[in-house]
């Protein structure tokens, strides 16, 4: 669960901490205080797209931090798993998660004090905490979200992913199937091409490094003359006699001082090497001899070699290789029969997987219909919808899909006798919410998220009402973590744990927001405000009423384990 959130210099907040409990939290505040802000810093921690225009005047950046206690002794269930996203937890079970959001629009992040992506904190996010605000009750009318509250309430992810899974092999190898006749197609349509490059390489047989081998022997056949008669003057000119008289000289050197003995061993290797290049200068004139028609094999062959390199080079190495490529694609019109055929066997049978995985979460998704029917109407007389009855249509699809097999509809009747209709067309804002709150309430003894929060709730609801609302949500807390924006004190006079925001306005100054947790007098004086009666009196012994009514909830003594908190770094 989120223990603690503290936001910095986020439009209206300077630096504020919410301290956060198991059960249900309320945060009410005078309209413009800044409640929906703190739920916008949370969508911020959690992976929001993040914009420069949030930065308070004056502020180099926004911080958002907030603490999650992941141990499963808070709601008796085991913690998520974050493996996946190499995200590693604390031996005490702490999440601590920090954002930033310059004023030039940079955005960095981390968990546990190690740098992550905003896409990482997206999937922490999903994992953590749902949040319900204005745009997720507008998300109700969406076909994909219909689809995904049925599902969850039928428990039926394994079936869903099986479905995913199966449609996406069997789409793989109709793609695979299509590409393949598309590519035998091509390929007989220039086969005759095809044989001819083949052919026209294979017959001139180029090697690697013959180019280079060719140009050596063109030099050499068309300076024949030349290279013969410089091989013997270089011969000619390697003679020993002085090397003699070197040794000579050398020898009388070393009878008269015997520390030049060391010379000659280079006198010896120059002998050697004189004579050594002599005899490599008179076997090369030896081989070097005048042959026309020998050039002009050469030169054919080089004029040959360089033709196929315009075609289909620039470099032997490239005229090979478009060799073997298209032999292999002739290749092709050999096997694609027999390669067609063993993709339509697997294509038959992923389909068959397809359409069994496909039934399967229909089946689910049949069963949990009425079930998911019948829990939402017990919920919604109460909240304030006392003729309404909620059903789901299922209509089978033209061809099944990675979603499966049937079109979802969420239908709502909300008079007697007019029949049900699909929620876009008959609910208005308030309806829509109240029936979003009624699926979640439902919802949560399935749902994994540990966190719910819900603002704008209150929407187009008041008096009895909003009691009602309150027990809903206070029911859905028993399960989960609640955090509501409510502006009913009907609403906050269930909270386990209740906080209030103000904002203090001084002249020349930029407004700044602040969070109080409030307990008895203190919160019976805020409902009271809330109630709008201009005789306090009668504003506070109603509000003992709502809350004597609610179960004296503590709100804000509520006994839970010491949280985790954010780190608590100098601005």
């Amino acid at each position: 669960m989120l223990t603690e959130l503290r936001v910095r210099d986020l439009a209206v907040i300077a630096d504020v901490t919410l301290p956060l409990k198991p059960g249900l939290n309320v945060l009410t505040g005078e309209t413009g205080a800044g409640k929906s802000m703190l739920v916008d810093a949370l969508a911020l921690l959690l992976g929001e797209r993040a914009s420069a225009d949030t930065v308070r005047p004056g502020a180099q950046k926004v911080v958002v931090e907030g603490a999650f206690d992941l141990t499963s002794t808070v709601f008796h269930r085991p913690p998520p798993s974050f493996t996946d996203l190499g995200v590693e937890v604390s031996g005490d079970g702490t999440l601590v998660i920090k954002r930033e959001v310059s004023a030039e629009g940079r955005s960095r992040a981390w968990v546990n004090g190690s740098p992550t992506t905003v896409g990482v904190l997206a999937k922490l996010g999903a994992l953590l905490v749902d949040l319900h605000g204005q745009h997720e009750t507008q998300s109700l009318l969406r076909a994909d979200a219909q689809r995904d509250i049925l599902d969850a309430f039928a428990e039926a992810a394994v079936e869903r992913g099986a479905v995913r899974d199966a449609h996406d092999r069997w789409k793989g190898l109709e793609q695979q199937e299509h590409e393949l006749h598309a590519r035998q197609a091509e390929v007989r349509s220039k086969a005759d091409y095809l044989r001819h490059v083949v052919n026209e390489i294979e017959k001139a047989k180029p090697r690697l490094g013959e180019d280079e081998e060719l140009d050596t022997d063109s030099r050499r056949l068309s300076h024949a003359d030349d290279l013969g008669r410089l091989a013997k003057e270089l011969e000619g000119a390697l003679d020993t006699t002085a090397l003699n008289r070197a040794a000579r000289a050398l020898a009388g050197l070393e009878r008269l001082d015997p520390s030049v003995t060391g010379w000659r061993e280079l006198l010896d290797g120059a002998f050697a090497n004189v004579q050594e290049l002599a005899a490599q200068a008179r076997n090369y004139a030896g081989g070097i001899e005048s042959d026309p028609a020998r050039l002009v094999q050469v030169e054919e062959r080089r004029d040959l070699l360089f033709r196929l390199k315009q075609k289909y080079g620039p470099a032997t190495a490239d005229v090979l290789a478009t060799r073997d490529r298209s032999a292999r694609e002739l290749e092709l019109l050999d096997t694609a029969d027999l390669d067609l055929r063993n993709i339509a066997q697997e294509r038959e049978a992923a389909g068959q997987d397809f359409a069994r995985a496909c039934a399967a979460l229909s089946d689910k998704r049949r069963k949990a219909v009425r079930r998911l029917a019948k829990d939402v109407d017990a919920l919604v007389p109460a909240l304030g919808m006392p003729g309404a009855r909620f059903g789901v249509s299922l209509s089978p699809l033209p061809a099944p899909r990675g979603d499966g097999a049937e079109g979802i509809q969420f239908e709502v009747e909300l008079n007697p006798g007019m029949g049900r209709r699909p929620l876009a067309r008959v609910a208005s804002g308030g309806e829509l919410s109240r029936l979003m709150l009624a699926l979640k309430v439902v919802l949560a003894e399935h749902d994994a998220v540990p966190t719910l929060v819900f603002d704008e709730v209150d929407q187009g609801i008041g008096g009895e009402v909003g009691g009602r609302v309150g027990e809903a949500l206070a029911r859905v807390a028993r399960r989960r973590q609640a955090l509501v924006i409510t502006h009913l004190p009907q609403i906050a006079a269930h909270a386990d744990h209740h906080l209030v925001v103000s904002k203090e306005t001084r002249a020349g100054a930029v407004a700044t927001s602040d969070v109080q947790p409030v307990t008895g007098e203190a919160r019976t004086r805020e409902l009271a405000r809330m109630l709008g009666d201009p005789d306090m009196a009668t504003a506070l012994r109603h509000a003992g009423e709502l809350l004597k009514t609610a179960g004296a909830k503590p709100a804000g003594g509520s006994e839970a384990p010491s949280p985790p908190r954010v780190s608590r770094s100098k601005r």
